[in-house]
């Protein structure tokens, strides 16, 4: 079983390849298994491997996959052994420790995590930005070779870390990603400049069901948001914006 969730398709690439490599089920998350996880029964084939998907946030696992690991019904997962594949720009800092232990803390058998480079989409802060051509095009092209390894190591029950942590690893996932989660993930300085069209595109693709068209036709953002950037990187007038954040930044093809 893979458990994905993605913002702007690089998890959700990933996924789709390891599916094709691994089989069984594929559970997307997004709407109402995000809105509420204590809602969702799982249930997976005895020992098939259980194998979550995400991107890195902050050098951590994103918030909302967080809380569905802990408020998920999930049968058959004590028997299963689970495995990490994270999407990044560069490196993971210690996210999959993070990962090992809400996994423990269910119960559950965290086995072996991987880490996948994919084109940057973090770019709300002043040093952040998606990468250049020729970058994303060499990440692009690595990505099926080192999917299809990780496939190899999944189904021959590989235990350990394959990962990029990077320089300071340490002090990014401990320190700083609390403060960031703190101080730097609210939603409300999304808005949209003149260039909106009003065709809600946003609004239909949020994960998260966070954001709604007002009867003027322009796009509001509620306080459900996982500040995965779909509503950016996906808007065809490149009208969503966020705070001054974003001006002159760079935009990701989204994949769904």
């Amino acid at each position: 079983m893979l458990i994905t969730f993605s913002g702007t398709g690089n998890s959700l690439a990933v996924s789709r390849r390891l599916a094709i490599r691994l089989g069984g089920e594929t559970v997307m998350l997004e709407k109402e298994l995000l809105l509420k996880p204590e809602g969702t029964t799982l249930e997976v084939p005895p020992g098939e491997p259980v194998v979550w998907v995400a991107p890195v946030y902050s050098w951590g696992i994103p918030s909302v996959v967080e809380r569905f690991i802990q408020k998920v019904r999930f049968k058959g997962a004590h028997e299963s052994p689970h495995f990490l594949v994270l999407t990044c720009g560069d490196d993971i800092g210690y996210a999959d420790n993070c990962w090992r232990k809400l996994i423990g803390r269910r119960g559950w058998n965290p086995r072996g995590s991987f880490s996948v480079a994919m084109p940057n989409t973090y770019v709300l802060m002043k040093s952040f930005d998606v990468d250049s051509p020729q970058v994303e095009a060499a990440k692009t092209s690595a990505m099926p070779a080192r999917v299809d390894a990780i496939a190899e190591a999944i189904a021959r029950g590989f235990t350990g870390d394959d990962v990029v942590r990077g320089t300071a690893a340490w002090l990014k996932t401990y320190v700083v990603r609390p403060f960031f989660n703190i101080f730097c993930t609210s939603p409300r300085p999304f808005h949209c400049s003149e260039a909106c069209n009003g065709c809600g595109t946003c609004s239909r693709s949020c994960p998260m069901e966070n954001i709604s068209m007002t009867a003027e036709k322009r796009p509001h953002w509620g306080n459900d948001c996982a500040l995965c950037l779909r509503c950016y990187h996906i808007c065809p007038q490149h009208a969503v914006e966020y705070g001054k954040a974003t001006a002159s930044k760079g935009h990701k093809r989204v994949y769904n």
